[in-house]
This record gives C-alpha cells, sequence and structure tokens, in this order.
C-alpha cells in the first residue's frame, strides 16, 4: 500500500504540474497516464467515474486524479492524489499572487501559451478517440451523443445536457425493461485548520463556492463576481487577474481561489480559500466513489451511467471545437496542433507531459519569427 501511495503521488504531482488546458485536457492526461500506461482501471470503469463526476459540484478533473487514486490506494490515495494534483498549481499561484501584490502586473507568459493550447486540443483529440469507443456502446447512444454535442455547441449548459442525456437513456431503457437495486454510505472526511477571524470568512466564502459550482471556470468567475466583487472585497480588474493566473498556471482552475485569497489576507488568506475550495470536491468524492461500481451492476442505472458517458465525451468534443475556434487561429497555432496530433496518434506511447513542453517551446520559437 505504501509504494501504491508513492506511486498515485508521483503521478499526480507531475500531472499538476504540466496540465495545462482546463478539465477536457486534464482528463485526457489522466486517462494517458492510470488507464493507457498503467491499467490501473479499464476504460469503462474509468468512464463511468468522468460520467459520475460530471454530477456532482466541484472541479472535474481534480475530483476524477480523487477518483483515480481511491482505485490505486484506497481512501489515502483519494487525498493524496488530490492533493498532489492541486499542490503546484497552488505553489506557482503564490509566487504569482507575491509578485502581483508587489509590482502589480503579472508575467509575461503569453509565448509559450500559444504553443500549448494547440498541443492539448490534439491530447484531448487522443483521449475522446479511446474513450469515444469504449462508450458508443449502440446506436441509441450514438444518437444521444450527437444530441448532446449539438446543445453543447448550441449553448445549452452542459450539466442541463448530461442529465437531459441521462434520463433519455433511461427513458430508452424503460420502453425495454425495468429492474433496479443501490445500497451504500461511506463516512466523510474531516480536516480542521486553526483560523483567524479574517481566514474563516474567505474560508467560508470559497467553501460555498466550492460546495456549489457546476461547469467550467467561466462559472466561477460569476460565483466571485458576486461574492467578492460586487461586496467590494476585489476590484473586477483583480478578478479578472486572478482568473488569468487560473488559465495560464498547469492543474485546476480553481488555483483562482489561491490568488484571490492571498490578495485578502495573506499567505494564510491564500491557504484557507484554497483548502475551502477544494474541501467540498473530496467530501464529494469521498461519498460518490463506492456509488459507482453498483450504478454499474444496477441495469437501471447502468443505462442513466451509459447516457451519461457519452454525453461526458459529446462535452469534451464540444469544448475542444470551442477551444480550436479560439486557438487555431493562424499558420503557426495549426502547424503546432498537426504536429502534436501526430505524436499522439503514431506515437502512441509518447508521454503527453513531452507534447505539452514541446508545444510550450515551438510556440516560443515560432513568436519570435
Amino acid at each position: 500500500m505504501t509504494n501504491n501511495l508513492k506511486e498515485v503521488a508521483k503521478v499526480f504531482f507531475k500531472l499538476g504540474s504540466i496540465a495545462f488546458g482546463g478539465p477536457a485536457a486534464h482528463i485526457a492526461m489522466m486517462e494517458d497516464e492510470v488507464v493507457k500506461k498503467r491499467k490501473w482501471m479499464t476504460h469503462q470503469h474509468f468512464l463511468d467515474l468522468v460520467g459520475a463526476t460530471n454530477l456532482i459540484p466541484g472541479p472535474n478533473s481534480t475530483e476524477m486524479t480523487m477518483h483515480c487514486g481511491h482505485e490505486r490506494a484506497g481512501w489515502k490515495g483519494l487525498i493524496v492524489a488530490g492533493a498532489c494534483f492541486v499542490f503546484p498549481a497552488v505553489v506557482i499561484t503564490m509566487v504569482f499572487a507575491w509578485l502581483y501584490q508587489q509590482y502589480g502586473q503579472l508575467p509575461k507568459v503569453e509565448p509559450f501559451i500559444y504553443g500549448i493550447k494547440p498541443a492539448v486540443i490534439a491530447i484531448i483529440l487522443g483521449a475522446v478517440y479511446r474513450l469515444g469507443k469504449k462508450a458508443l456502446k449502440n446506436i441509441e447512444l450514438g444518437i444521444l451523443g450527437a444530441l448532446t454535442l449539438m446543445a453543447s455547441l448550441l449553448g445549452v449548459n452542459e450539466i442541463l445536457a448530461l442529465f437531459a442525456c441521462g434520463l433519455l437513456g433511461l427513458i430508452i431503457y424503460f420502453v425495454r425493461n425495468s429492474k433496479n437495486t443501490l445500497n451504500s454510505f461511506t463516512p466523510l472526511i474531516l480536516l480542521q485548520v486553526a483560523l483567524t477571524p479574517s481566514t474563516q470568512k474567505i474560508l467560508w466564502t470559497f467553501f460555498k463556492v466550492g460546495a456549489l459550482l457546476y461547469g467550467s471556470g467561466y462559472v466561477l468567475f460569476a460565483f466571485l463576481d458576486a461574492e467578492l466583487v460586487t461586496t467590494g472585497l476585489l476590484t473586477r480588474q483583480e478578478l479578472i487577474d486572478a482568473v488569468a493566473v487560473g488559465q495560464f498556471t498547469p492543474g485546476p482552475v480553481l488555483s483562482t481561489a489561491t490568488f484571490i485569497g492571498w490578495q485578502l489576507g495573506g499567505f494564510w488568506g491564500a491557504i484557507a480559500a484554497t483548502i475551502g475550495i477544494f474541501l467540498p470536491s473530496f467530501i464529494f468524492v469521498t461519498i460518490l466513489n463506492p456509488f459507482v461500481p453498483k450504478m454499474r451492476k444496477s441495469k437501471l442505472f447502468s443505462a442513466f451511467l451509459d447516457a451519461v458517458n457519452i454525453a461526458a465525451v459529446a462535452v469534451i468534443v464540444a469544448v475542444c471545437v470551442e477551444m480550436g475556434k479560439e486557438t487555431l487561429t493562424d499558420w503557426r497555432t495549426i502547424l503546432i496542433a498537426v504536429t502534436s496530433l501526430i505524436c499522439v496518434f503514431v506515437f502512441k506511447k509518447m508521454n503527453s507531459a513531452f507534447i505539452v513542453i514541446g508545444g510550450a517551446l515551438l510556440g516560443y520559437i515560432l513568436t519570435l519569427i
């Protein structure tokens, strides 16, 4: 078990250090590490976890790290995986937060991000291909996936699209047959931290956001705007800069909370905000994890999960399309994307970390031309 914990820590610390591009990209890199390379679980179980994670609040990719950690090393693996994935982003964000407080501006990282984004699109497409093959079990699921993709591209909320697809899957199942069972509960994890009244307020503010947050980092922007900008605790420009830091640092975009916490209460404010926003995810995943295999065993829930899985793949495709429209704007980005796609589909054993690093370096070199 100790060796398993070390392996979990190593894998997710590495992913937390190089996982750029948002939840879809993070999940693609995770699938590469834990399913393709290390075979901790089957493609089907990984897909079930992705589908289930989409149904609860919180950052999907961070919650997926916890599920993967639990599969490898139990509840300790769940905590270690989540903590190791978040840690690099939190430390990097703290450095940026300190620099921002001292100098009032952010360092220039655009040339590297310029190359990372098209490389990340290629990594996502690789994962979509592998997961899609597993999720597409019949024609009905193919139709549900296509409908979800269209709905997502037309701007329908992704959570609404997932639930609607799941319900349609249930309707198709009921048209054929019916039966179900489900039974289990697991205790919550408890964490304690000594706080002053001001950091308690920061902790509580971000805990509320973490417990209610569905969807992308842009939803986070709206929550924080309501909680902090309208109450006068933060200026809108500071919030925009905080979200920018969350976007261009590796790991979850929720590291934005660390940056804001630092602006509100220094080092301990950053710690309180980080714990606050990520703690609900640890609680939700601890409760959810034992249910996923039981859902798969139940014919009724299995039909729901199959539909949610194909919907999750469709949502990832929609994210990829939107990223492509924003990113592939000139010959340089198209060249990086095509090169990365060749690496993903031809050199199948190549680690996604090298593709990200290669994209960053290529982006930097090409911007000099």
